[in-house]
């Protein structure tokens, strides 16, 4: 660190030379990511209010009542206005803060959490920090959670099992009516990480489209990850925790007396939250409204199934499964995934690699012009592959 400071010109102009070479969203080439570029009025609402800190209720009463709509607003889209919960960091913190609350309710001795394979690695990472056993069970056929297998793995140390939404690597969403009668049949914690799919199921249902039950319509589901700074097209940090009543959040709240506004309670890991994210939340769904998601999610899955059309087209190519959401694998039998995948970063493009397939992602900000090139590339390296 200098001596003397710089002017504000000359940092905005190394900034500028300096994170030129990170990828843009608006360049489309970012086709592997689940995270969006910020909508323009979240971006306008999160810069003028970054002074606020939710953590500090009483400092700022406003902000926690527009967290309280907030909530109520997704969960409504979850099937659940009664919902409680809090928009923190992202899904991670989510996940972790679910399997808090059920260790806390089960108070079991060497507890241990049923979750499918494909479930994200924040819940290992839940594991670490709680001092869980996190068995995970195989997957059936389409990719989803598989119910006997989870029946299985039910012990009597097990405290909760764990569906998925919208997983990871493919967008499968998990048999959760299924999963919420185990949870009910043998008294256990049922969480569903929707990080993704929660900002996208509710939408495509409205839009006719057949989803299965997936969120709070279940009875057994206990609480909810959901991720606004994903397709809900807010900035970073922006995830949501939604426990399905005020009960359960409470079994992870602790009061804090010393802050300047008052005695609080804080249900989250972080105890300095982002009001801005609370607001840019709650400004973007009063802006949007059901119906411009309905078109973003329209647009994007119209895309979404083009590309998979296209993708069955090229020879050496083909999909792993169709769609059910904006979600796309890519594998090959015959070309090698890692070769195609190395092919197309080589190119400009940022997708992302599984063991057996390429996630590609349709986000708000691909365009038809992006999946047009996309698709002309993707030809050109399966070409020269199989030369």
């Amino acid at each position: 660190m200098q001596n003397n400071g710089l002017p504000q010109k000359e940092i905005l102009g190394e900034l500028d030379l300096r994170l030129a070479k990170d990828f843009a969203y608006e360049s489309g080439r970012i086709i592997g990511s689940m995270c969006n570029s910020p909508h323009r009025l979240a971006r306008k609402v999160y810069a003028r209010y970054l002074e606020k800190n939710i953590g500090d209720v009483g400092l700022f009463p406003a902000v926690a009542e527009l967290e309280e709509e907030t909530i109520q607003m997704i969960g409504t889209l979850l099937s659940n206005q009664e919902a409680s919960g809090h928009i923190i960091t992202g899904g991670t913190e989510a996940n972790i803060l679910a399997l808090w609350a059920a260790k806390k309710s089960a108070k079991k001795e060497k507890p241990e959490v049923v979750v499918p394979a494909s479930a994200h690695w924040s819940f290992d990472k839940a594991g670490d920090l709680l001092d869980l056993r996190i068995v995970r069970v195989r997957l059936d056929d389409k990719f989803q959670a598989d119910v006997k297998a989870a029946i299985n793995a039910i012990t009597t140390h097990t405290i909760a099992i764990v569906g998925v939404a919208g997983t990871t690597g493919l967008g499968a969403i998990d048999p959760i009516a299924r999963l919420s009668e185990v949870a009910l049949d043998n008294d256990l914690y049922f969480h569903v990480d929707a990080a993704f799919g929660g900002f996208v199921l509710p939408f495509l249902r409205a839009l006719g489209e057949e989803v299965p039950v997936f969120d709070f319509e279940a009875p057994g589901v206990c609480s909810m990850t959901v991720d606004p700074h994903k397709m809900g097209l807010a900035p970073i940090p922006a995830g949501g925790i939604l426990f399905r009543n005020e009960k359960i959040r409470e079994l992870i709240s602790w009061n804090i007396s010393y802050l300047a506004g008052g005695e609080a309670k804080h249900a989250s890991i972080a105890g300095t939250r982002s009001g801005a994210s609370v607001i840019a939340v709650w400004s973007l769904l009063k802006h949007l409204g059901k119906d411009g998601y309905k078109r973003i999610i329209k647009r994007c899955m119209r895309l979404t199934w083009r590309l998979a059309d296209e993708i069955e087209d090229i020879e050496g190519l083909e999909i792993v499964a169709k769609p059910t959401m904006n979600i796309v694998g890519l594998t090959s039998h015959t070309l090698g995934v890692k070769r195609v995948a190395e092919e197309l970063r080589r190119k400009g493009w940022a997708v992302a690699l599984f063991p057996n397939h390429i996630r590609i992602v349709i986000m708000p900000y691909v365009r038809e012009q992006h999946i047009d090139k996309f698709l002309a590339d993707l030809e050109n390296i399966a070409h020269e592959l199989r030369s």
